[in-house]
């Protein structure tokens, strides 16, 4: 049986993503949705080089948005993606400072549950 997909948000990130211009939010959104429902493709994908950290890419007025993330499969009945926080930045590059929060964020979710 395939297990549900469920994107939620930490409060990082759902401060992050209610602060972005709603063209951002439109586009994300429908990035959400095609994960949910299984497909593949660059708007979200495994960080190179990391543990399990994943992301949400967007790209609009100029700038690049990302919202970083891990799967939780610990679950009977579905399986999650935790959304830690995002980034607006100017070039493609994602900053290895970003990658360690998420990372630290994704352990600590784990040693708590």
């Amino acid at each position: 049986m395939k297990k549900n997909i469920e994107i939620i948000f930490l409060e990082d990130a759902e401060n992050f993503f209610h602060k972005l211009p709603q063209k951002i939010k439109d586009k994300f959104s429908f990035s959400f949705y095609k994960v949910k429902n299984g497909y593949k493709g660059p708007w979200f994908e495994k960080l190179k080089e990391t543990d399990g950290i994943f992301e949400f890419r967007e790209r609009g007025f100029n700038n690049f948005f990302r919202i970083f993330a891990f799967w939780d499969k610990t679950l009977e009945d579905e399986t999650l993606i935790i959304g830690t926080h995002g980034i607006n930045k100017k070039t493609n590059k994602t900053p290895g400072k970003e990658i360690a929060k998420a990372e630290a964020i994704k352990k600590m979710y784990f040693n708590l549950k």
